[in-house]
């Protein structure tokens, strides 16, 4: 499989197939048994192992259950990465409120996971991703707990954001409509590879 820089991919196959696994591979969190990953030309895995790590790929990486930390505030959530990176505080909240602004989030900057709506946290999860400015942003069925109404309006902002910010975007779905709808190709996957 081969995406150019700036693509939009959406990755197509019933559950099991090995979407996911192909998303966590991208990520590094986990490893290939065989063949080779590489990320603008730079070998990242190969041979059984990871040569370049998880947090130094440039891949940001929204998860199904969107993965946000309880115990943080949204702001803490955007922060943790960024803290974990280095960021020189002035830098960090800098990049948190401009991303927070972007997703319509600046609100619910002291809010807990726990009382925002599912679409916030979509939010929430899709901007902690984006704060740390990956060059690639994998999501895994980020939209699928939501109802149809609030899917269409985080497709249509989703879509806005890859244009102004310029990521590659490979999108997990099992939903034919939601992979033309953010595929400018799609790839269809089953039993583990690509057809």
């Amino acid at each position: 499989m081969e995406v150019d820089p700036g693509e939009r991919v959406a990755i197509l196959g019933p559950s099991g197939c090995g979407k996911t696994t192909l998303l966590r591979l991208v990520a590094g969190l986990i490893v290939p048994d065989r063949g080779h990953i590489a990320i603008n030309g730079v070998p990242v895995a190969e041979g059984g192992r990871n040569l370049v790590e998880p947090e130094d790929r440039q891949v940001g990486m929204v998860f199904q259950d969107l993965a946000l930390w309880p115990h943080l505030t949204v702001t803490g959530n955007l922060a943790f990465g960024l803290k974990s990176k280095g960021t020189p505080k002035q830098e960090r909240l800098r990049r948190i409120h401009e991303m927070l602004k972007l997703v319509h989030m600046e609100r619910q900057a002291h809010a807990r996971p726990a009382t925002l709506s599912g679409g916030e946290q979509q939010r929430v999860a899709l901007a902690r991703a984006l704060v740390l400015q990956p060059k690639i942003l994998v999501m895994d069925e980020p939209l699928s707990s939501l109802d149809e109404e609030l899917r269409a309006e985080l497709q249509s902002e989703l879509l806005k954001w890859h244009q102004e910010i310029g990521f590659t975007l490979l999108y997990v779905t099992h939903d034919r409509r939601e992979a033309s709808t953010m595929g400018q190709r799609i790839l269809t996957m089953k039993n583990g590879s690509i057809k």
